[in-house]
C-alpha cells in the first residue's frame, strides 16, 4: 500500500542569475512499513526534500501525495493541520517546549486538537522508549539522547501516516545515536511506522530497508535491501 508518492517534484530559490535549483525533478514511492534512508551531502537537497514531504514548504512544481492526500494543494493552515495528524517529524534538535513536562510535551499534538490520548498506546509508547519514569520532568533535567526520546514519542502519539527524521542522531554521541536508530526500527517492525530518514552518514542509513541516494537535486540510486 503506497503511503508516499512524489511526481517530478522541483524547487527553485531565487530568481534569474541567482536562481538555485535544490530539487530537480524528484519521482519517489514509498509503501506502507518501509524503512527508507535518504543519503546525500551537505547541499544535495536532502532536507528541502524532507520539508517538502512533511508540508513545511511546497515545491515549485511537482505533486506530493501523503496518505491519500495532495498536500501539494494545501494552504497554510491546511498544511499545519495535516502535518500535526500525519506526519511525524524529528529533528536533529529536539524542539521540546522548556516550561511543559515530559508528558504534556508528548501529548501536544493531541492537545492543540483538543483530543484524548488512547492510554494503552501512550504507555506502550514511552514504555518502548524508556522514558516511563521521565514523564512529569521537564526537558532541561532530561539527557539529549533522552530528550531526542521524548520528541520520538511526540511525533508518533497521533499515530502518523509517515515518520520524517531529519538528522536524528547528529547532535549525539555515538552510543545515543545506535539507541535512537534501533528505537526506529523497534516502532518500524512492530507498529508498521513508515519511516523516512534523512543522513549524511552512510553507517545510519545502511540500518535502513531501502537506501535512496541524493545529487545535486537528483535521485541518483535507489536501492532495496530486504
Amino acid at each position: 500500500m503506497e503511503i508516499l508518492k512524489c511526481e517530478g517534484i522541483k524547487k527553485v530559490y531565487g530568481s534569474g542569475a541567482n536562481q538555485v535549483k535544490a530539487l530537480d525533478g524528484i519521482d519517489l514511492v514509498v509503501d506502507k512499513g518501509e524503512f527508507v534512508a535518504i543519503i546525500g551531502a551537505s547541499g544535495s537537497g536532502k532536507s528541502t526534500l524532507l520539508h517538502i514531504l512533511g508540508s513545511v514548504d511546497k515545491p515549485t512544481e511537482g505533486k506530493v501525495v501523503v496518505g491519500g492526500t495532495d498536500i501539494s494543494a494545501l494552504d497554510k493552515t491546511q498544511a499545519a493541520i495535516f502535518r500535526r495528524r500525519k506526519v511525524g517529524l524529528v529533528y536533529q534538535f529536539y524542539n521540546l517546549i522548556p516550561t511543559l513536562t515530559i508528558r504534556k510535551n508528548i501529548l501536544m499534538p493531541l492537545l492543540l486538537d483538543k483530543k484524548k490520548p488512547n492510554q494503552e498506546f501512550f504507555d506502550q509508547i514511552v514504555k518502548s522508549l524508556g522514558i516511563a519514569g521521565k514523564l512529569e520532568s521537564l526537558p532541561n533535567q532530561l539527557s539529549g539522547g533522552q530528550q531526542q526520546r521524548v520528541a520520538i514519542a511526540r511525533s508518533l502519539i497521533y499515530r502518523p501516516a509517515l515518520l520524517l527524521a531529519d538528522e536524528p542522531t547528529g547532535n549525539l554521541d555515538q552510543k545515543n545515536s545506535k539507541e535512537i536508530i534501533d528505537m526506529l526500527k523497534l516502532f518500524n517492525r512492530n507498529f508498521e511506522q513508515t519511516i523516512v530518514l534523512i543522513t549524511h552518514d552512510e553507517k545510519i542509513a545502511l540500518e535502513a530497508d531501502r537506501i535512496i541516494t541524493i545529487e545535486d537535486g537528483c535521485i541518483t540510486s535507489d536501492e532495496s535491501r530486504r
